[in-house]
């Protein structure tokens, strides 16, 4: 097929090279354009135009796609089919309806829950005990369309960038797989029952909440590693939290504001109910380090209150 490719992220980056390697003709690859990064803040590339480069595939990263001119560029490529994965812009309608089969959007969520922004770290902070992946036919709604296949998988104790490489690189086959026989794939309506919307992720959700349970926190943690990264504030400075171990999950505090206090050398801290006790670790311009190593040079002694 003659496509284009819609991505942004590292969550896209598989999809693109099983495309072009499934010999679908690439016309042009589409992605946000070039971001400040780094202490110079020079505009760096998205992952997906540095692979796209080294494919040597041609790449546009417009600003928006609702101008004129910019559809037309896209209607000119006379594509069979768009794939979109995590590019980050609408899709007006002449952008929809300019590929002859349409746009398939590779959605990193059981449709209808989690539909937007966020969905693999919302699955992670709610707790469900699985996601997937759903290729879906897309619409001028918010991952509204009907689906053409889906992929599950458990989500265990796996963290938010472990399970977004997972889900990365089934999209990326299950993509594969529906454009090889699309006539295999009949689309199938999203049911009313059972939509959520996984908004758009605030870095102020990544301050560890103590006052919740220690399984809400441990979620946390999980939710946002690597990314923004879950963290606590003590004298100052914050340190973030990479994994950590729930401890007696069903003990309560006993004394009012209890929560966010320490209570041993290993670092257990009190919960709103349970204990949560941080195994890896990171102080701001350090590599990540275990637990103990981070007491060794920093202490916390027990009693210590962590806000």
């Amino acid at each position: 097929m003659r496509l284009a490719f819609m991505g942004t992220p590292d969550f896209a980056v598989p999809a693109l090279q099983a495309l072009a390697a499934a010999g679908h003709e690439i016309a042009a690859v589409y992605c946000q354009p070039p971001r400040p990064a780094g202490r110079g803040k020079a505009p760096r590339p998205s992952p997906v135009q540095m692979e796209a480069e080294v494919l040597g595939l041609e790449v546009r990263t417009p600003f928006s796609l609702r101008d004129p001119a910019e559809q037309a560029a896209f209607a000119a490529l006379k594509l069979d089919a768009a794939v979109v994965a995590a590019y980050g812009l609408i899709l007006p309608v002449a952008i929809l309806d300019a590929a002859r089969l349409g746009c398939f959007n590779i959605h990193a969520s059981l449709l209808p829950r989690w539909r937007g922004a966020a969905p693999v770290v919302r699955a992670i902070l709610a707790g469900d005990e699985e996601t997937g992946v759903t290729i879906m036919k897309m619409d001028k709604g918010l991952d509204t369309g009907p689906m053409l296949a889906t992929v599950r998988i458990p989500i265990d104790r796996k963290t938010g960038g472990e399970l977004t490489e997972e889900l990365s690189e089934k999209g990326a086959r299950l993509m594969v797989e529906v454009l090889a026989d699309l006539s295999a794939y009949p689309a199938t309506l999203q049911p009313d029952a059972g939509v959520t919307y996984a908004a758009k992720i605030e870095k102020a959700e990544a301050h560890l909440d103590f006052s919740q349970s220690a399984e809400q926190v441990e979620r946390q943690v999980r939710a946002f590693n690597p990314a923004p990264g879950a963290f606590f504030e003590i004298r100052g400075e914050r340190v973030r939290v990479l994994r950590a171990d729930i401890v007696a999950a069903h003990l309560r505090p006993v004394g009012v504001g209890e929560a966010g206090v320490v209570v041993d050398a290993q670092l257990t801290i009190v919960c709103g109910q349970g204990r949560i006790r941080p195994t890896l670790v990171q102080r701001a311009g350090r590599a990540a380090m275990s637990a103990a190593e981070l007491l060794r040079g920093f202490a916390i002694p027990p009693g210590t209150r962590l806000a």
